[in-house]
């Protein structure tokens, strides 16, 4: 069963060494966890529904309280400390458009705003419910699911927009297929979801973001249906998949989404590379990545985040061996790992490996087999576990990410380790910060970092703790010519620093589209667009 306060399925855990708690503990200190609410006794503090009773409409105080967060540290705080102060009024979960289609109609002339609900793994605040006196529906769309057609001439498939990442390639798989989109949250989160947040799987560098997977859908809007059918390729106009492509919810509701796939893979590869520091492994992979030999998939762990990655993985003994040999090969303390997949035929796989390898020598790059890699997507899914682990030991897990230029992409990941460090020292508290890139493009990186740091115990404190960590990076990142979002989407933590991108007269067109498409504003406000005022 989902856990209702953390991530995932409350039957796995991530078992958390010996040697990797006491690694954390000489770096930032014990921490103490505080007790969790119990789930019973915020069900009996909610308030009572402001939604007339409605076939559709499930008001339970247990189904409400379950759809009101996300997985944000700020969703966690308030869902541990039992802090939640706002919640839909009710949730539905529309069995086809028709009954869709009636709880907009419904939603419309109530003035009820509607938020969509797919997976619930948001980590910027897309699920928040804004304080107001407008009741809120939350859309559910686990019911509007699965396969319902596929054209393997055009290898194309459709896809009810609530089908779960597994579903999506068990489905595919029985006839021979794979959509190949595989973010961190693919357990657990839905193909509208990946679409309305574009959304980077793990092998985006062979399969391409969302975007470049989105064919094609159909959006109920509260001004009507919006089909964009899926063209090879066309001159008509702008291209309206752009439109729904990050809208967050804004203009309608996506029902159903076509996706271009592929045949599965014969074979899959992920190899390690170990390089002696930083400046080697970035030349290195920025050298692979514009030589285009036909990978799915490059990351590169910073100094500490290796470090951080052996220590957790245990197997002392084998981890010291490999340290052992490292040395041996000058490869001391700033050592940086790279993992490398190649996916298809055979012969491909083999030619972009090798090909890669060839490259990565020339930077001095170690090549130290296959099976670290291949234990990577063993726990590709898993290792977000560490999030309950963590907490459970008195840890606060965040992350922030980016995409940059080259030129930008080092100093870019020094600013945000330091600024979270000097935030966190302003706190007398110390912080464990890593980063890795792991979307890698001709012209630049996402750069992902990671920040550890301990509870406080206080729910109030906490809350302000985070808020100051996370405005002073966001700030970072945009005032040094970073994107606020490479594939976390915009929400609310986000939409602050949204104007900074997209500037006066952008902003003003994003608000006048939607608009177009929810005249009445009920579509999940105060998402992805700011309120009027300057950055947060």
């Amino acid at each position: 069963m989902r856990r209702w306060n953390g991530w995932g399925d409350d039957s796995i855990t991530f078992a958390l060494n010996a040697d990797a708690l006491e690694f954390l503990r000489e770096r930032i200190g014990v921490g103490v966890a505080p007790a969790d609410a119990e789930l019973s006794q915020i069900c009996q503090q909610l308030p009572a529904s402001r939604l007339t009773a409605h076939a559709l409409i499930d008001t339970s105080p247990e189904t409400r309280l379950r759809h009101s967060s996300g997985q944000s540290v700020p969703d966690w705080l308030k869902m541990r400390y039992g802090k939640i102060q706002t919640f839909p009024d009710g949730v539905a979960y529309p069995e086809s458009i028709e009954e869709l289609r009636t709880l907009l109609d419904y939603a419309g002339q109530r003035n009820i705003a509607l938020i969509p609900y797919g997976g619930g793994t948001s980590v910027v605040g897309h699920l928040q419910v804004i304080a107001s006196d407008q009741p809120v529906l939350s859309v559910d769309m686990s019911r509007l699911c699965g396969l319902l057609d596929l054209d393997k001439e055009a290898q194309l498939a459709r896809f009810g927009a609530g089908t779960f990442g597994p579903d999506i390639e068990a489905q595919l798989r029985a006839q021979g297929y794979t959509l190949g989109h595989f973010p961190q949250s693919f357990e657990y989160s839905t193909l509208g979801g990946w679409v309305v947040t574009r959304s980077s799987g793990q092998q985006s560098l062979g399969y391409g973001r969302i975007e470049n997977l989105f064919a094609g859908g159909r959006v109920e809007t509260p001004q009507g249906r919006l089909d964009i059918r899926p063209f090879p390729a066309s001159a008509a106009g702008p291209d309206l998949r752009e439109i729904l492509l990050g809208s967050e919810g804004r203009m309608g509701i996506l029902t159903e989404a076509t996706v271009r796939i592929r045949p599965l893979p014969a074979c899959e590869e992920f190899h390690a590379v170990f390089f002696h520091d930083w400046d080697a492994a970035q030349a290195a992979i920025r050298a692979i990545v514009q030589a285009e030999p036909g990978l799915s998939m490059l990351r590169l762990s910073n100094a500490t985040e290796t470090l951080t990655s052996l220590t957790l993985a245990g197997h002392k003994k084998m981890i010291g061996v490999l340290e052992s040999y490292l040395r041996l090969r000058g490869c001391g303390s700033e050592k940086c790992l790279l993992l490398l997949g190649a996916s298809g035929d055979g012969r491909h796989v083999r030619h972009a490996i090798r090909s890669s390898l060839k490259i990565a020598r020339g930077w001095q790059g170690i090549h130290v087999g296959r099976y670290m890699g291949e234990k990577w997507k063993q726990g590709r899914f898993k290792n977000v576990y560490l999030r309950n682990s963590l907490w459970e030991q008195g840890y606060v897990v965040d992350t922030v990410e980016t995409a940059c230029d080259w030129s930008k992409v080092k100093g870019m990941m020094l600013g945000m380790e330091q600024t979270g460090k000097d935030i966190m020292s302003s706190e007398d508290e110390k912080l464990h910060v890593y980063t890795h890139l792991s979307h890698l493009y001709a012209q630049g990186a996402s750069v992902y970092t990671t920040f550890v740091y301990r509870l406080s115990g206080d729910f109030d404190r906490d809350m302000a703790r985070w808020y100051k960590l996370k405005s002073a990076i966001s700030r970072f990142i945009v005032s040094h010519g970073g994107t606020i979002s490479h594939q976390h989407g915009v929400g609310y933590d986000h939409a602050p620093y949204l104007a900074v991108e997209k500037g006066e007269l952008g902003m003003s067109s994003l608000h006048h589209l939607y608009r177009h498409f929810d005249p009445k504003g009920i579509m999940n406000p105060g998402k992805l667009l700011p309120a009027e005022g300057s950055l947060r």
